[in-house]
Formats: C-alpha cells, sequence, structure tokens
C-alpha cells in the first residue's frame, strides 16, 4: 500500500486521538517504526496490522474504522489530484472518473502501487453503481471514501451509499445515488 496513506493514517489517528495512541498503536499492532515515507509502498500487512490493532484498541470494528478513515482522507486525496479533476465534478462524477484518472495515475507513478480496481457504471442520471475489486478486502474504506466525497461536495444530505454486498469482501458492490 502506498506511504502516503500510511503517513495520512498517522496524521488521522494523531488528530482524532493523540501522538501517544499512535505509538500506543505501532506497539499493539506490531510494527517498530512508524515513519512512513510517503513515495514509498509498504506491504499490505502493515495496514492491516494497524486496522486491527485500532479496533483491538477502541471496540470499534474494523470497517467502521476503515469507514471513517475514508472519509478523512477526502480532502487530501482531492488536493493531491486537483488538477487532474474537472470544476464542474461532483459526487456521481468523481466516483465515475476515479479510475480513468486518479488510479491511472497512481499506478502510473510507480509499478507496485495497485489502488482498487473500480468497475463504475452509470445506472441513471443520479445513480451509479461500484464494482469494488481488492486482494486487500477493504470496501469500507472505498465506502468511507464515497461519504467523504458527499460531504466534500456539500451533498450528504442528498446522495445515499448503499453497499449491497459485504463491505469486507474482495469484490463489493457500492450503489451511491443523489436524491435531488
Amino acid at each position: 500500500m502506498h506511504g502516503t496513506i500510511f503517513t495520512l493514517l498517522k496524521r488521522y489517528v494523531q488528530t482524532q486521538y493523540d501522538h501517544s495512541t499512535w505509538v500506543k498503536l505501532l506497539e499493539v499492532s506490531g510494527l517498530e517504526s512508524g515513519d512512513f515515507d510517503h513515495k514509498q509502498v509498504y506491504p499490505d500487512e502493515h495496514m492491516y496490522a494497524l486496522v486491527g490493532g485500532a479496533a483491538r484498541m477502541t471496540g470499534i470494528p474494523a470497517e467502521e474504522l476503515q469507514e471513517k478513515f475514508g472519509e478523512y482522507l477526502v480532502p487530501d486525496l482531492l488536493y493531491m489530484y486537483g488538477k487532474l479533476l474537472q470544476p464542474e465534478w461532483r459526487t456521481l462524477e468523481m466516483i465515475e472518473h476515479t479510475e480513468t484518472v486518479m488510479h491511472k495515475r497512481v499506478r502510473e507513478e510507480h509499478q507496485e502501487n495497485a489502488p482498487p480496481v473500480l468497475h463504475v457504471s452509470r445506472m441513471a442520471a443520479n445513480e451509479v453503481l461500484i464494482e469494488y475489486v481488492s486482494k486487500r478486502r477493504m470496501g469500507a474504506l472505498a465506502v468511507g471514501i464515497v461519504r467523504g466525497l458527499a460531504v466534500y461536495f456539500d451533498e450528504a444530505e442528498q446522495i445515499v451509499v448503499e453497499p449491497t454486498t459485504r463491505e469486507d469482501g474482495q469484490h463489493v458492490q457500492i450503489r451511491v445515488r443523489r436524491l435531488s
């Protein structure tokens, strides 16, 4: 997994809790260092250990933690890839173009980068269906990112996010509808 995600996870833990919580999380997770280089790629097992450790520490299910972290990621991700975005895009358009614009760039930057594959179908003018495919089994993170996009674009009240399969699976369907 890309080092940027680990860097943002560290910041998320430190802002939601504090630095000592991050240090304890590293300990509980069995990781020796929490200094992640945003230009490097790290084993997925590091993320699994951190999410599992956080779930044990907080008593919050791992899927719920992934969703919260996904929501938190959105402003930074949009900042990083802002030059690739069109100003008229909102939640549904961002979802439609994630694979062909942002994920394409991520894969080009480093061969080892492997963001999930998103097959997005426009079901209607106000609805998309996401087919999330990733061996990482972090569909809940994708659900959180979709919810974060709705908040970012001030559409949280109009966007309905419905995972239609288990969020911890390798293949997850996520239906996203705009109500108005």
